[in-house]
């Protein structure tokens, strides 16, 4: 490998020259040549765009790298790096990828209850200690590790660059003096570029968790990505595969000031992938989405597959879409991507560590995972095409020992038993960069109109008779998508745009609450009727038990006043005064419901930080409990009103026995049924009241541990109100009924 700087003047000296040159040869293995340039394509660019040129090899059009993501190095948990540091580093020795990209939260920056989250140095220099020896056993030159910045690596950090700015001093990027936002790595081959595009979109003022959950692109930085995804538009003749790389999933990435987002820059460029990390493998195992300029603008999505194309055959030029790719976590599930690139087509296998190293890792390149693929693809009946494209099935076989033998295996599932249809020896390419297996094919013969019927296998044995065998992978010729569903799980974390959800919940929340708590109450007011338990048992509709359901509540008017004002408290009023970055002692800042208020314009309008993050605090709040605490509340006051038309029914009994001429019969009546019910739908809510105020309460312990705050100084109102309007209902409730039950 070859590195050169352009810019830089002629060295003066033969003997200077010469030793400058052995150094190169001896730093640098002469496959591949990098070249960091500030002016890459010819119009004065970015300095932090690098050139990789892949030298000869009849599997130069093939390019694999490695993703990370979500490492969470903690010093709670010295396991999760001492493992990292013995498993990646050896993976990474019989890989030898192009790039590994890091993926953002290298650190975990919690405490050991998880409730107090703020930078600590000595993960930091984990961090970096760690990556010295992985980058030491893997044999790489350290400029193919790329890092970006999580949520968990910029907790509590006010400044970029600044004193808590652990990722800038102890991250790869930091010491590699790849100080922007954004960064682009061009990997030329001799038929066509790979562009990659790494991109930091944690917030600038670095928050404190929990309300530090999302992407805030700016403007500036879509304008940057924009023009490294286009630096080769107009300088090259060849193909080029784009492939960008961040932290957040665009689900939980915010639209900037003026309103564009990262999806519909993506689109624009027809991107092959976009990889990211940040929702660990505990929401699921299938958070890939993909995305087109058709759906561009949907709030949410119910499944993540491609949608077929009504013509099958067209064959497309240029479809703006992409795939977005989120993969595992290192934090728990030991998860580690190898992508390769073949021939422009995007192929990858998630490998799970969690059990020990891997000695074998298999990754089919071709046909591709009819799952994964996309339109722009091209149909293999398109004129338009290479037909050795089509000619062999292809695998990449990384192994720390020899291998004997590799077979590729094709299951015909269309009878609903597999049945072993192609069973096929590859063969190792000669003259490959890497391990490339081929096994010529008849492609004709596996044409069909499900995605579904065909399954790829492929298996390996190495010399110490160790077999290793692929999932199944469905393939599909003609190039239509196999389906596959999302889980609840992984249709909230992937197929919802959270920052345009936000405000439309919370309002639709506001309108439905204060309708149901007002509207009524106007109505009941101009209407001369009265509503109880007793009218409506005589006459059952819908109207009349929810006027008397409101009437029971009306009857509790503090409670009533009490919820109302509590809503619009947290509408127009603070919520809370918290410490919401690293240091302690410093500046509080309080929070909305439009986010934490830290300062001013210059102008004097005020500025909000922390949104949408903050609906992981404001949601949760009002829909576990205030709305569980309102819906209570009226099943309160209505459990009271049907226990007082209860005793007031005996009491008028009791006079009508009174009365009765068999003095008897009225004694044993009065005694049978003045008798107190035992209330046992008072016990019900009193014990859901119960479950309620816990919830409350593990709420308010975990913000006073996470922004360093006193209940009863910083958020009286959020803190108390609550517990005592149930509390105030209870109480009250209880004292109306025993007042009826003395009578």
């Amino acid at each position: 490998m070859r590195r050169k700087r352009s810019g830089g003047g002629m060295v003066n000296g033969i003997p200077i020259t010469i030793i400058f040159l052995l150094f190169v040869a001896i730093q640098f293995p002469p496959s591949s040549a990098i070249s960091t340039d500030n002016n890459a394509d010819g119009s004065g660019g970015s300095n932090n765009r690098v050139a990789i040129e892949l030298v000869g090899g009849p599997d130069d059009d093939l390019v694999w790298v490695v993703q990370l993501s979500d490492l969470h190095f903690s010093v709670h948990r010295p396991e999760r790096a001492a493992e990292f540091n013995q498993i990646v580093g050896p993976a990474l020795s019989f890989i030898k990828p192009s790039l590994v990209l890091i993926t953002g939260d290298l650190t975990d920056g919690k405490s050991r209850d998880l409730l107090t989250m703020k930078q600590d140095e000595e993960e930091w220099i984990e961090y970096k200690n760690v990556m010295h020896e992985v980058v030491k056993r893997s044999g790489l030159n350290k400029t193919k590790f790329y890092d970006v910045r999580g949520n968990h690596d910029n907790f509590g950090v006010p400044v970029i660059g600044g004193s808590f700015d652990f990722f800038s001093k102890y991250s790869i990027n930091g010491q590699l003096q790849r100080t922007g936002t954004v960064n682009s790595i061009t990997i030329q081959t001799s038929k066509r570029k790979l562009l990659f595009v790494g991109f930091d979109s944690a917030t600038n003022s670095g928050l404190r968790g929990p309300t530090n959950l999302f992407g805030h692109p700016t403007d500036e930085m879509l304008e940057e990505i924009e023009t490294e995804l286009s630096q080769w538009d107009s300088h090259s003749s060849q193909p080029i595969t784009k492939i960008s790389f961040g932290h957040f999933p665009l689900s939980f990435s915010a639209a900037t000031n003026s309103g564009k987002t990262l999806k519909d820059i993506f689109t624009f460029h027809s991107l092959a992938a976009y990889l990211c990390g940040h929702l660990h493998t505990k929401f699921g195992k299938n958070l890939k989405r993909h995305h087109s300029a058709q759906y561009s603008n949907q709030l949410f999505l119910l499944n993540g597959h491609r949608t077929p194309s009504k013509n099958t055959s067209y064959c497309p030029t240029k479809i703006n879409e992409f795939w977005e790719l989120e993969m595992g976590d290192w934090r728990k599930n030991r998860a580690m991507r190898v992508l390769a690139i073949d021939r422009g087509r995007i192929s990858f296998v998630d490998i799970d560590f969690e059990f020990g190293a891997k000695k074998t890792i298999i990754l089919p390149t071709f046909p591709l995972d009819s799952r994964f693929d996309s339109l722009s693809y091209e149909n293999y009946k398109c004129g338009n095409h290479d037909p050795l494209l089509y000619d062999a099935i292809r695998a990449l076989v990384f192994s720390t020992s020899p291998i004997v033998s590799v077979l590729a295996k094709v299951y015909d599932s269309s009878s609903g038993n597999l049945i072993l249809v192609l069973d096929t020896p590859m063969k190792r390419l000669s003259g490959s960069r890497g391990d490339l297996y081929v096994a010529p094919w008849n492609i004709l013969a596996f044409e069909d109109p499900s995605p579904e019927r065909y399954l790829l296998q492929i298996e390996s044995t190495d010399i110490m008779g160790r077999l290793t065998v692929t999932e199944l992978r469905p393939f599909s010729i003609s190039g239509t998508p196999a389906r596959f569903k999302w889980s609840w799980k992984e249709f909230i974390v992937m197929g919802c745009q959270w920052d345009s959800l936000y405000y439309p919940i919370l309002w639709c929340f506001y309108g439905l609450v204060l309708s149901i708590l007002l509207i009524p109450k106007v109505l009941i007011s101009c209407s001369k009727r009265r509503y109880t338990y007793r009218n409506f048992k005589a006459n059952k509709s819908f109207v009349n038990c929810f006027s008397w359901v409101f009437t029971e509540l009306y009857n509790v008017p503090l409670a009533w006043f009490s919820m109302i004002g509590y809503l619009f408290y947290l509408i127009l009023c603070p919520w809370f005064y918290g410490q919401v970055f690293t240091q302690s002692g410093g500046e509080r800042v309080y929070m909305t419901f439009r986010g934490w208020v830290s300062r001013s314009d210059s102008m004097g309008k005020i500025e909000f930080v922390g949104s949408p993050d903050v609906m992981v605090v404001v949601l949760p709040h009002m829909f576990f409990v205030v709305l569980p605490s309102i819906v209570l509340i009226i099943m309160l006051a209505v459990e009271s009103g049907i226990y007082r038309d209860y005793i007031l029914s005996i009491s008028s009994k009791k006079k009508d026995d009174y009365d009765s001429s068999n003095k008897e019969s009225a004694s044993f009546n009065r005694a049978s049924e003045t008798t107190t019910p035992k209330r046992w739908r008072r016990k019900l809510f009193l014990v859901v009241s119960l479950a309620i105020l816990l919830k409350h309460f593990k709420n308010c312990v975990s913000l006073m541990k996470a922004y360093e705050m006193n209940p009863v100084i910083h958020f009286p109102v959020y803190s108390l109100v609550i517990p005592l309007l149930l509390a105030y209902t209870i109480w009250k409730t209880e004292k109306n009924s025993s007042r009826i039950s003395t009578r």
